[in-house]
């Protein structure tokens, strides 16, 4: 077990971004020295990770972009299904991106210089927002595509199992 990466005074969180992805093998694109994208390829489709530091704040933020087309013309289905599964989160949000027609899953942690779980406080929020773009990906499609009611969507994902299979 290796010991946990702590930050230096001077680092930049953005850089351990880079190690993280960089060991997975995946490929990514350091935008400046507060930025980073990088193409993960999910079960439904490709995610687009983008990684802002905010220096200030000390603030690492996460979107993920999830590539769907579009159908529909009337925008409230969408943020109505946005309210709905926003309910359901533990972490982070969904929001739509207008520029881009498209939900976008979001969330910022704070990161102490000092602290000593940087890089696996950063492997946890990567997880988390992957996981719940797959986990809401056919929801949005179903309502984006073929224009279903977000209730109606959601309705499978709210059922209580009982059992096992």
């Amino acid at each position: 077990m290796q010991p946990a990466q702590k930050l230096a005074p001077q680092s930049n969180p953005i850089d351990l971004v880079e190690n993280i992805f960089s060991s997975r093998s995946f490929e990514l694109e350091r935008r400046n020295s507060d930025e980073v994208v990088v193409e993960v390829q999910g079960k439904w489709s490709n995610m687009l990770l983008f990684f802002a530091w905010e220096a200030g704040m000390q603030c690492m933020h996460v979107s993920c972009l999830m590539d769907i087309e579009n159908k529909l013309e009337n925008r409230s289905k969408i943020f109505e299904l946005l309210a709905l599964i926003n309910e359901e989160l533990w972490v982070g949000h969904f929001s739509y991106w207008t520029e881009q027609n498209t939900p976008v899953f979001k969330h910022s942690i704070f990161m102490r210089r000092d602290e000593e779980n940087a890089e696996e406080n950063l492997e946890q929020l990567i997880d988390i927002a992957i996981k719940e773009c797959e986990r809401m990906y056919p929801i949005f499609k179903v309502v984006l595509t073929k224009g279903m009611e977000p209730r109606q969507a959601l309705y499978p994902m709210l059922m209580e199992t009982a059992g096992r299979a």
